[in-house]
């Protein structure tokens, strides 16, 4: 039986709701509002132009999006509604087509990131000027902006202290699903003359990837599968998830990023499970209370990510002299192609290149490499993530690539440089995900395959490796790179002595 459900007076007679990262009917708080407060509700999507135009024509993340959008508009169809997609600059495009629906409100869900926030305020001033209102609403998010602060009214910039104020405050009524369905009556097909099907990617001016090949489930379907999965082997994440080999992480940052799966639903199943006892809900719980905390820190200090060039949230680290030049060229390109000589580092950027995923143990001991073995800018590193990560959030893509060059809040101390060697020997001790992605050392022994350079001659012709031939020779030694970052991170350290005595 469908729930009873309370007669609601609507405020505005028909009302605009604007999906953009959170494709999905159920537990959508725009469109519960929406549909709450209109008496009829038209849907649209924009392929934002300002986004897109700066892409490669090939991009899983919007074949990703589209696929998804064919779900969702079906779903919407089948519930009496649909979907209007344009391609267009969003800023230029909703306060037009809200004007030519005859709209009186549009409802969106909120957006933190410095790009977005610019966008929603010249759309949210050309609504005004037309008389229409924009009513945006939390859906990211468990808990937002100024949701959780200090006791003296500060936003928090370490984790411990964020994590537990965050489980203090959490409750049943913050986890609590929007019941948009129940309302869906709201909801009116697109007039005539907007209702062209979903585009195409080559109307859209893209090309098909390899997201199909990959089996990268797409849409609300895809995610309930994957949540699916994942919870039946969820008791095992704490253990699990350090291990590239293993199906140990939930795979569902992609969903989270798109929207095609609340996160209201998937803290409420892990806290549940936490309070239930349960180590591994307990682990990947706290790893969503970092996508909060980034989400937060973003909202409070929008410096380490505004203006398309990220800064250090520690100013003092703004003053590391970065590796630069025709050289630091050459390990970067080194490092992007998987040609580093360091297996487990290789390993990790053909992962990547090859999928759009990267396993976050990998995450942190690529970067590392990147900034303490070659000592180059965070930002280079940085910015070649979000151009190839599906799950791409530049909140917590900039609090990954900060925590790892120690420049940001809570970050690992600037002395602490992964070995990745011993990186490799202690998560991937068989060499099975090495032996994955570099085929080429498939038939090394275990003994050598985290460190080819150090086997023997006979070891290396039975395995057909070649060093610099068939696989590259290290283009660092790790133990002098450590001493040159060690040295490289100096004026940090005098820093933080000046900042201790003026104390």
């Amino acid at each position: 039986m469908p729930p009873i459900l309370l007669a609601v007076d609507k405020s505005y007679p028909k009302g605009l709701m604007w999906f953009r990262r959170d494709l999905r009917v159920d537990d959508n708080a725009a469109l519960y509002h929406a549909l709450r407060n209109c008496r009829q509700v038209v849907c649209a999507f924009v392929f934002d132009r300002a986004i897109l135009d700066a892409l490669p024509r090939v991009d899983r993340r919007v074949e990703f999006i589209r696929e998804s959008l064919v779900e969702l508009d079906a779903e919407l169809r089948a519930l009496g509604g649909g979907l209007i997609v344009r391609h267009a600059v969003a800023e230029d495009e909703i306060a037009p087509l809200a004007r030519a629906l005859d709209v009186q409100a549009v409802f969106a869900n909120r957006d933190d990131q410095p790009d977005a926030l610019a966008r929603d305020a010249k759309v949210f001033g050309a609504l005004a000027n037309a008389g229409i209102a924009f009513h945006t609403h939390k859906d990211q998010a468990v808990f937002e902006r100024d949701e959780l602060l200090t006791q003296t009214g500060q936003p928090y910039t370490v984790f411990t202290p964020y994590r537990r104020a965050w489980l203090a405050k959490v409750d049943a009524f913050y986890l609590k699903p929007y019941p948009a369905r129940g309302y869906a009556d709201a909801l009116a097909p697109a007039p005539e003359k907007f209702g062209a099907p979903v585009p195409t990617l080559a109307e859209i001016g893209f090309e098909p990837s390899n997201l199909a090949e990959l089996d990268i489930p797409t849409g609300s379907q895809g995610a309930a599968a994957l949540v699916g999965d994942f919870f039946q082997r969820i008791d095992r994440y704490d253990t699990a998830r350090d291990y590239p080999a293993v199906r140990g992480p939930s795979y569902l940052g992609v969903h989270l990023r798109f929207g095609t799966v609340s996160i209201r639903q998937l803290a409420g199943m892990a806290h549940q499970l936490s309070q239930q006892g349960g180590a591994g809900a307990a682990t990947w719980l706290g790893e969503l209370i970092w996508r909060d905390f980034y989400f937060q820190i973003l909202a409070h200090h929008p410096h380490v990510a505004e203006g398309g060039e990220s800064r250090s949230f520690r100013p003092e680290y703004d003053k590391i002299q970065w590796h630069h030049g025709k050289h630091a060229d050459l390990l970067f390109d080194a490092w992007c192609q998987g040609q580093t000589g360091y297996p487990l580092v290789d390993a990790a950027m053909a992962q990547i290149n090859q999928s759009g995923y990267m396993h976050n143990r990998l995450r942190m001991v690529a970067a590392s490499f990147l900034c303490k073995d070659l000592g180059l800018d965070w930002r280079r590193g940085e910015r070649y993530f979000a151009l190839h990560l599906n799950d791409f959030e530049l909140s917590s893509n900039n609090g990954g690539w900060q925590w790892a060059s120690s420049s940001g809040c809570d970050a690992q101390p600037y002395f602490r440089i992964f070995n990745p060697v011993t990186q490799s020997e202690r998560f991937d001790p068989e060499g099975k995900f090495i032996r994955r992605y570099l085929p080429q050392l498939a038939k090394l022994p275990n003994a050598a395959i985290h460190a080819p350079w150090t086997a023997k001659p006979l070891e290396l012709e039975a395995a057909g490796v070649k060093l610099g031939e068939n696989y590259p020779k290290p283009i660092v030694d790790h133990a002098e790179a450590r001493e040159r970052t060690l040295q490289r991170y100096g004026v940090v350290r005098q820093a933080l002595d000046k900042r201790k005595g003026s104390a």
